[in-house]
């Protein structure tokens, strides 16, 4: 059986999970996974390093890219979702 997918939820092109890791690792695993990506796609970065969930949507829009979401999902886990909007 199929899942409907609703209107809110972004169905990313690439998914990454970087449990495990710490800065700086977490966001050279991220800039790594969006560079080579195309521009308009959506990247889905799973993580549980606090630290993390922070400081890779701030690089991100330093580095041009539009951080479509930060959610945490349970107790240790965050989702990011990415949008490369810029080579």
């Amino acid at each position: 059986m199929q899942r409907e997918v609703t209107m809110d939820e972004i169905i990313a092109d690439k998914k990454i999970n970087i449990k495990g890791l710490v800065c700086p690792y977490t966001f050279v695993k991220a800039k790594l996974a969006i560079e080579s990506m195309e521009v308009g796609q959506i990247l889905e970065i799973l993580l549980d390093h606090a630290e993390a969930s922070r400081s890779i949507p701030k690089s991100m829009e330093d580095h041009g890219q539009k951080v479509l979401k930060v959610e945490k999902i349970n107790d240790t886990d965050w989702l990011l979702q990415i949008r490369k909007d810029k080579d």
